[in-house]
């Protein structure tokens, strides 16, 4: 009785046992034949929450009534959307490319807000737009009250991840996401004061976002924590200790980091 092969699999009939030398020897072709390319980036939330801290800080001062009228934001608008929007946006997908999930959601979220709300008054500055229509404090505006709706869920739901990497981070995403329901529930009943809180709490929140981006910063030019941040890592986290070794990508990838 003949028995027949059965047909080759990637080069080696089925059934037939591989020896170590042969994976040894396609392990070897497999080498030759890859390319990484390493594409390194700063850390991406730096610029990102600059944006955010200025954003935050011009808007968050005009909603608690230190400085001027409803017509207030046709001046802060193209700051506010090419600095808070674009740029925080654009940190936000670098923050992607550098596998940080976190800093990725805070940033596109608050930057695509900030675009957003740039946009808005942009058109309403232009004609395009009904100037009645556009947010005052003290009048109702459910529509408007929406945005922060869906910026309060959001953003707490980063806090409770941001309490697995940092304090700082946390409680800057806390204050950020109660602001945000303040103002939602300001503008949904067209009451003042909720404005006003959600105002002071935006600028708490710059105020914080200031001091993690600095903190970053300072540990990028220094290479040690200057300003901690109560990260989970103790180690990491003392003033004048080295900055902790990121973490690397385990499977072929030398020289590739997750997070920033």
């Amino acid at each position: 009785m003949t028995h027949e092969r059965e047909p080759a699999r990637h080069g080696v009939p089925v059934g037939e046992r591989r020896g170590p030398e042969e994976f040894t020897e396609e392990h070897a072709l497999w080498e030759d034949r890859t390319r990484v390319f390493l594409q390194p980036v700063a850390a991406p939330s730096i610029l990102g929450l600059f944006g955010l801290a200025a954003a935050l800080m011009m808007v968050g001062a005009w909603m608690a009534g230190w400085y001027g009228s409803g017509v207030t934001p046709l001046i802060l608008f193209p700051f506010v959307l090419m600095f808070g929007g674009l740029a925080q946006f654009l940190a936000g997908m670098w923050s992607y490319r550098a596998r940080d999930g976190l800093a990725t959601a805070v940033h596109g979220t608050w930057g695509a807000f900030w675009l957003g709300f740039g946009l808005l008054y942009m058109l309403a500055a232009m004609g395009s737009y009904p100037v009645v229509l556009t947010p005052v404090v003290g009048q109702a505006n459910a529509g408007f009250g929406f945005w922060f709706v869906a910026l309060c869920v959001i953003t707490g739901l980063t806090a409770l991840a941001a309490l697995g990497r940092n304090m700082g981070m946390a409680a800057l995403l806390i204050v950020l996401s109660v602001g945000a329901g303040f103002t939602a529930a300001g503008f949904w009943s067209g009451a003042t004061w909720p404005v006003r809180i959600g105002g002071w709490l935006f600028v708490v929140s710059s105020v914080l976002a200031l001091y993690a981006a600095a903190a970053m910063l300072m540990e990028d030019t220094f290479g040690r924590t200057l300003l901690p941040m109560g990260k989970v890592r103790a180690a990491a986290g003392l003033t004048g200790r080295r900055a902790h070794r990121p973490l690397e990508y385990p499977y072929g990838q030398p020289g590739v980091r997750i997070g920033q």
